[in-house]
């Protein structure tokens, strides 16, 4: 009778560790496919110049309008996403800060607000010094090597939030005019898993989350 519990419990065990190995080998995989890992690839020298440029210019994040309707817009939302940030950025300074140059580097490089918030979601879960497996750094995830191949090859600037968001703008933007606008294909290239789902889908239903409907 003994022999047979303890046979059982030896049995239930070898089980529970199995789940265990399971969901933890789940969990890296699901982590490789979310993490930051743009690959270094080469570009044209026209594009590279191009990208030089735009994240050199010292313009500060603060935006300008011509119709007051559109400066009551932009309010709105920065009061909204404010609203939805709260939690994860406690600090309203902070968070304000944050929000306008997301808005303005979003728009300075031709992209929807809520799909750059979603990726950051995906990417770092708006920690600024997050540093992935790889070495991805910041809020966008950039890889180190890009701050030698279009900056000025200090990548500790990746931690600065406006250097980053730029960064992180301008590689999505230059991806998806690469992709001939092909956000799926784009979005896997800035992950450095090119033909896959997880990050791409993954991606796309935070953006969901960050959508404003005006």
């Amino acid at each position: 009778m003994n022999l047979l519990k303890v046979v059982r419990t030896r049995v239930c065990l070898f089980k529970k560790q199995t789940r265990v190995c399971f969901f933890v080998l789940l969990f890296g995989l699901t982590q490789v496919a979310v993490a930051g890992n743009q690959k270094e690839e080469a570009i044209a020298d026209s594009v590279r110049l191009a990208l030089a440029k735009l994240v050199a210019d010292p313009n500060p994040p603060k935006p300008t309008f011509e119709r007051i309707e559109d400066r009551i817009k932009y309010l709105h939302w920065l009061g909204e996403m404010s609203d939805r940030l709260k939690r994860r950025m406690p600090d309203k300074q902070t968070r304000i800060e944050f929000l306008e140059t997301v808005w303005y580097e979003s728009k300075r490089a031709g992209l929807d607000t809520g799909l750059v918030l979603g990726l950051m979601q995906v990417e770092s879960g708006f920690k600024k010094y997050a540093v992935s497996i790889v070495g991805a750094r910041g809020y966008m995830q950039v890889m180190p090597f890009w701050s030698r191949v279009i900056g000025d090859g200090d990548p500790k600037k990746l931690f600065q939030m406006q250097t980053n968001l730029r960064y992180g703008c301008s590689i999505l933007r230059m991806y998806i005019d690469m992709e001939g606008g092909n956000l799926f294909l784009a979005l896997g290239r800035y992950n450095g898993s090119r033909g896959r789902a997880e990050y791409p889908n993954a991606v796309l239903a935070n953006w969901k989350k960050w959508e404003f409907k005006e």
